[in-house]
């Protein structure tokens, strides 16, 4: 399939708009100095509305849009858990993470950590996570956004993989985080009226003329298997997401890892004009993620209906933009490239981050100027961009399934970050000994129940698998710890000062948030 003439100049439109919009937005005042603040956490002063819109915007990419939408036509609503608990995760971030957080000031997780344990905990992570992010996520990025593409527009993927990537760096290469968080209120904006007109016309066709909740019913009564939130033991899908073990098991462990600690996410809340702020944006990001499954995972349930022959899950999301108008197709198009936009050029704005803050003026260049720091930023995203251009189709191009990439290797090393940065924020006895051992186990471990060819091992479903290495990893960093003499830092004041104490509204809004939790799930039981 090949866009129409009118969804090809809706799609560059875009382009040159939201391109336009992030070099305005990166403009300085005159005889403004660039320092490293600004181009790294745009000056500590980001609004409520771009901390949320850029949490989601930086969330939501191709593997996600497709990928999940995939499991709505394989699975069900049950897939949604990831997003419904993101939102219950994120006012815990809000309530105990980012106060600690910010009244250290912290610009990266690594730097954190030296802060508590040691330099040698934050070079170690440092490289750990350049290296997760390259290879792992920004290629996964890159390669399934320009399967996307292809598959909508008909585009050559290799030309779609470099447009993707040399688009986000120019995009962000100006104004770094300023330039991506100031802008995503856009692109969110557009991801979720994409996916609500997906989502609506779907529905509308299923209804037959009796409009969006006589399809809405007509989905419910034709598919009602695909309509519950903890599955059985005996379904097919158990061993993807194991019943009441997603509501008290690994996700949890995973969502704060990912939500709580990890640079790519956090990074947003660290550039908050105040901690106020930054749970205003936690807030909303916590409500969006109530809305996706309706843009995301919806759409895949149609499918079954709309399209149940299919060859794979993943071609659901596809297959429901090819029945849209010409038009409309180009605007729920934009959409989808905004989503790979947004997260792409984040991902390469927090690989600079780490490179520049925590290696290069750490160990290459203490005495770096503030310009050099910005300078060598941006050399280190121009060179994180084409490796990953250069490196998707090595790595991904074989697999069939490029999402369970991400969670293979990511699941790996999960427990342990949890480990490490629950020890490190409330229990003042862990060591830095600990808490490597903990990470180091948790990769150990992981790889044991993967590839130890024990049965009984290998059948232990992903979630619960996280669960028992957490707490495995969790008692060696305990043990470790406490044969050792107590840690004598200035990093065991992190808590001097700290409040945990919310606002009213915060208050508020999280007990709606937990409500409306509690409803969906009593709902889809």
């Amino acid at each position: 399939m090949r866009l129409s003439a009118i969804d090809t100049a809706m799609v560059i439109a875009y382009a040159v708009f939201i391109f336009g919009l992030a070099q305005w937005v990166s403009r300085r005042k005159a005889g403004a100095v660039e320092d490293s603040a600004g181009y790294f956490l745009a000056g500590r002063a980001l609004p409520w509305w771009a901390i949320g819109a850029s949490l989601i915007a930086a969330n939501i990419s191709a593997e996600q849009i497709v990928g999940m939408a995939g499991s709505g036509y394989a699975i069900g609503l049950a897939i949604s858990s990831y997003e419904w608990m993101a939102a219950a995760t994120l006012l815990i971030v809000g309530k105990f993470f980012l106060p600690v957080f910010l009244k250290n000031r912290v610009t990266t997780m690594p730097e954190f950590l030296e802060a508590r344990f040691g330099p040698t905990i934050r070079t170690v992570m440092a490289v750990f996570w350049l290296v997760l992010y390259v290879f792992v996520n920004l290629t996964s990025i890159l390669w399934l956004g320009s399967i996307a593409v292809r598959e909508v527009a008909g585009v050559d993927q290799d030309l779609a993989l470099a447009g993707l990537g040399l688009f986000a760096l120019a995009y962000q290469f100006r104004g770094g985080l300023r330039a991506v968080a100031l802008t995503d209120i856009v692109q969110v904006v557009l991801l979720v009226l994409g996916g609500l007109i997906i989502s609506g016309l779907t529905l509308g066709k299923i209804g037959a003329g009796h409009g969006i909740m006589a399809g809405f019913a007509t989905l419910l009564a034709r598919v009602p298997d695909h309509f519950h939130m903890i599955l059985k033991p005996g379904d097919p899908h158990y061993k993807d997401l194991p019943g009441l073990g997603v509501l008290i098991g690994g996700m949890w462990i995973a969502n704060l890892s990912y939500w709580g600690f990890n640079q790519y996410i956090i990074q947003r809340t660290l550039a908050a004009k105040s901690l106020d702020e930054a749970r205003k944006g936690i807030v909303f990001a916590a409500f969006l993620k109530l809305l996706m499954p309706i843009i995301i995972v919806l759409p895949g349930i149609a499918a079954v209906l709309l399209a149940p022959d299919l060859a794979k899950p993943d071609n659901a999301y596809p297959a429901m933009m090819h029945m849209l108008p010409p038009g409309l197709l180009g605007l729920v198009f934009a959409a989808l490239t905004a989503a790979i936009i947004a997260s792409t050029a984040s991902k390469i704005n927090s690989i600079a981050t780490i490179f520049t803050l925590d290696l290069y003026k750490r160990r290459i260049d203490p005495a770096a100027s503030e310009a050099r720091l910005v300078a060598v930023g941006r050399i280190t995203a121009v060179v994180a961009t084409v490796i990953g251009i250069v490196a998707a189709r090595p790595l991904l191009g074989s697999m069939d399934q490029a999402f369970q990439y991400i969670q293979e290797f990511s699941g790996f090393v999960t427990p342990g970050i949890t480990v490490i940065f629950l020890t490190g924020l409330f229990w003042p006895r862990a060591t830095e000994a600990g808490a490597l051992v903990g990470a180091l186990a948790s990769v150990v471990l992981s790889a044991v129940f993967r590839f130890g060819g024990i049965a009984a091992l290998t059948s232990v479903p992903f979630m619960t698998r996280m669960e028992l290495v957490f707490f495995a990893s969790l008692g060696l960093t305990v043990v470790v710890s406490l044969v050792q003499a107590p840690p004598v830092r200035r990093g065991l004041g992190i808590m001097e000062g700290v409040s945990f104490a919310t606002s009213r509204s915060f208050a508020a809004a999280a007990a709606l948030i937990v409500a409306i939790l509690v409803a969906l799930y009593w709902v889809w039981w």
